[in-house]
């Protein structure tokens, strides 16, 4: 019996769909397949008792299931999401130095965190790479730290994760503007080279951020005090002062910080880079943001900037944990009442990827389960500029999650397929 493949030639009557001849091949990517009797997750509806169509890693159907028909693969009748799409996450970092002294290699790093984001259902992610002057954990320089990072995600093969990089631009280092010009004049050539007969890839992600005391993030002061006393062990008195030295150093370099934003405003308005505007606090600051050719929002700290992002057509970004946990842990406005308000395009692991289906459930319960679901895959999709992926219709690529939503109130992912090709 043969296999027929896609919406108009897929035969109700067949019994089985076959298995290729030399069986399911364990640990790669399917390319070609039925999913069968799932409810399916699309933009705007859940459609009970579905099968999607899979031809050469690409959605092509997704229909109801005719009865009579048994799938290559029984969803038993659990949520089929489209793959979750990250893009925002420092956790790399804490996988490669889960203590203090204890660095692991960048490679071995990577391979671990893949077998973590495969269980949270994520199948593309934004790793943060910081182009900047402050200190890390771990032996590194911050700017050697961001290129090593950028060299393991480069150098990952077609794997069941897109790896990609979130570049983290702070506006006080000219070495880390620097680097990151060296790295984007690299990553052009590249492209340049493999250019074919393929869709042109957006160009790279880049964040240019401000964590000066008193603005953004840490608009109240108080919270990176506390921060620092948390995270770091200083005593008040050490973080008081440590407060007040980057506040002093932050004056003293604006003359740089003009510098940068020049800089990363022409690569903007040029097109050679996808340019984010990290914790934005004001109508103004948006305002200032779209000057520069910036399209997102990441991480809004007020409702004014994130009304104000809304009204001129930015995507907003909040993150996952703030959702789950109803408010941010730095005391800025709550992604709960972003997304009530209709504030909200993408939500972002930030620092734990599971969060993301966690924050779906929740999301669910504000704004229905459609809309909660493209929080994780249709928006961050967008914010990437990725057209080829983030929902569950024919010519996408087929990056898909089944999820338990029966036992208990969590959504557990059961299983991850990814499409042939990562890249």
């Amino acid at each position: 019996m043969s296999r027929a493949f896609g919406a108009a030639t897929l035969d109700p009557e067949v019994v089985v769909a076959h298995a290729p001849e030399s069986g399911w091949p364990l640990g790669r990517a399917l390319s070609d397949y039925v999913l069968g009797d799932v409810r399916a997750v699309l933009p705007d509806r859940v459609l009970d008792r579905a099968r999607i169509v899979v031809e050469g890693g690409r959605i092509t159907a997704v229909e109801p299931h005719p009865g009579g028909f048994r799938a290559d693969l029984d969803g038993r009748g659990m949520l089929a999401l489209p793959g979750l799409v990250d893009c925002h996450s420092d956790a790399l970092e804490i996988e490669r130095l889960p203590r203090p002294t204890a660095p692991l290699p960048w490679d071995f790093a990577i391979a671990s965190f893949e077998a973590k984001l495969r269980a949270a259902g994520v199948t593309t992610i934004f790793h943060g790479a910081g182009f900047r002057t402050k200190q890390v954990r771990g032996g590194e320089g911050p700017i050697e730290h961001a290129l090593h990072l950028c060299e393991v995600v480069d150098a990952q093969p077609d794997t069941a994760v897109d790896h990609r990089v979130l570049h983290r631009l702070d506006l006080y280092t000219l070495e880390g503007k620097d680097a990151l010009a060296a790295r984007l004049d690299a990553l052009a050539a590249q492209a340049s080279a493999h250019a074919g007969g393929e869709p042109a890839a957006p160009p790279p992600l880049v964040s240019h951020e401000d964590h000066t005391p008193g603005r953004g993030q840490y608009a109240d002061p108080e919270y990176l005090v506390a921060y620092m006393m948390g995270a770091d062990g200083r005593t008040r008195a050490e973080a008081e002062a440590l407060v007040e030295e980057m506040r002093r150093e932050a004056e003293e370099a604006e003359p740089v910080r003009r510098e940068i934003l020049d800089w990363v405003t022409r690569a903007s308005l040029e097109g050679r880079i996808r340019l984010l505007g990290h914790d934005p606090d004001s109508a103004e600051a948006i305002d200032e943001l779209a000057t520069r050719g910036v399209q997102v929002a990441e991480f809004p700290t007020t409702l004014e900037a994130a009304e104000r992002a809304t009204e001129l057509g930015m995507l907003t970004v909040a993150g996952a944990p703030n959702l789950m946990r109803g408010g941010s842990h730095s005391g800025n406005v709550s992604a709960v009442e972003l997304a009530s308000r209709g504030l909200l395009d993408a939500l972002a692991s930030d620092y734990m990827p599971s969060a993301l289906l966690g924050a779906t459930r929740d999301a669910a319960r504000l704004v229905g389960l459609p809309a909660a679901v493209g929080f994780v895959t249709s928006g961050p999709a967008r914010v990437a500029g990725l057209e080829d992926r983030g929902a569950l219709v024919p010519g996408k690529r087929a990056d898909l999650v089944i999820v338990d939503d029966s036992r208990g109130p969590w959504l557990r992912p059961v299983e991850t397929l990814t499409a042939v090709s990562t890249r």
